[in-house]
């Protein structure tokens, strides 16, 4: 399975990518071949699901602060090992690539604490397992070196974001309406990331709790409500809106605030809901030298039309999902590792001051060569 060893310092390279994220729902695996700067081609993304064992474990942990940053987790770390040791084989299967083609695997791990006031963040996983399992480098501890200069460690996407955007008119806006709305601001080479406010969470969770649905399916409950805008300003009033990039929220960080819709019925709360993450994602502008000429939208919310609507008439320019240009929104997560593990092995940056609000750009992750093979 292993392919000769050669210079990953010179000439583009090829990199699987894998991520779990925060639901844990799935890992996540794509490709990408890179110079590590603006040349970049990907492969298709697959996802594959934990071991119910091992999820459930994570859950655990992950509800337990003390666990999470003090112990050792051996056996729940060789466990995620294994189940992205899996992914990886079956992708790499599934879309019959040869195993000599593979110079390196961006692993990021599985997140179960970050803490990045006190320069504390830790993912598992462990690379060094994977390296000889595979007899491939990889790259893995993205975001310590970040974390540990007194950056945010994340957001993590601009740099790619910027790679791949490079051919696209510009100033542009590349949205991620996740649990929380971020974007990157790319124009050339200004790149500005930041939290927006939160996007699918504060509504996802408004309609799990009134109707026991997880989400609002193509914002139709939203659409059929009357927006309550006394409200809406009222939680526009937050300092937060004011305060300048780079910054980042937690998910549940408005979720108090907005208890001020329980009185409204379910249509109109939603709508109000909506209404509010819209306008934060208008707030954005205040912090960007030039209005972008479009917005480009990954993530869940993509999929969500009357949203995608309503953001367009409000901006006033293209909103459009982010195959509109041609990448693959459910991929990017997991490409971002394999272009970052890219540019780690070749010494660039994966943060800047601009994105994580790190002192100067910094570079990140560390390579596991594989030991020698009989």
């Amino acid at each position: 399975m292993s392919s000769p060893e050669r210079d990953l310092a010179c000439g583009p390279l090829t990199a699987i990518g894998v991520i779990s994220g925060t639901s844990m729902d799935a890992i996540d695996v794509s490709l990408v071949t890179s110079d590590g700067r603006d040349a970049v081609a990907f492969g298709a993304g697959a996802s594959y699901p934990y071991r119910e064992e091992t999820r459930r474990a994570l859950q655990a942990v992950i509800a337990d602060a003390e666990r999470a940053s003090a112990e050792p987790l051996i056996e729940l770390e060789a466990a995620v090992t294994a189940d992205h040791l899996s992914a990886i084989r079956s992708y790499v299967s599934a879309q019959n690539f040869d195993w000599a083609s593979i110079d390196l695997v961006g692993l990021h791990g599985q997140t179960i604490y970050h803490r990045p006031e006190r320069r504390f963040t830790r993912q598992l996983i462990d690379g060094q397992a994977v390296a000889d399992a595979l007899g491939i480098p990889a790259v893995d501890r993205f975001r310590h070196a970040d974390v540990a200069a007194g950056g945010e460690g994340a957001p993590f996407a601009p740099l790619y974001h910027r790679a791949l955007a490079q051919r696209l008119e510009q100033p542009v806006m590349v949205l991620n309406l996740g649990g929380v709305g971020n974007v990157t601001y790319i124009d050339g080479e200004t790149v500005i990331a930041f939290d927006t406010g939160p996007a699918s969470a504060i509504l996802d969770d408004f309609v799990l709790r009134r109707l026991g649905r997880p989400y609002d399916a193509d914002g139709a409950l939203a659409a059929s409500g009357r927006v309550h805008d006394d409200l809406v300003a009222g939680f526009m009033a937050n300092p937060y809106f004011d305060r300048p990039a780079p910054k980042s929220l937690d998910r549940n960080d408005f979720h108090r605030r907005a208890q001020v819709v329980e009185a409204l019925s379910d249509a109109d709360g939603a709508a109000t809901l909506a209404a509010f993450t819209i306008e934060s994602l208008v707030s954005a502008l205040r912090h960007v030298p030039r209005a972008p000429k479009r917005w480009l939208v990954g993530g869940g919310g993509r999929l969500n039309r009357h949203f995608m609507a309503r953001l367009g008439q409000r901006l006033g320019v293209p909103v459009d999902p982010v195959e509109v240009v041609g990448w693959d929104g459910d991929a990017l997560e997991a490409q971002i590792f394999a272009y970052f593990a890219i540019r780690s092995v070749k010494g660039l940056p994966l943060s800047l001051p601009s994105t994580t609000g790190v002192p100067l750009a910094m570079t990140g992750g560390e390579l596991r060569r594989p030991m020698a093979h009989n």
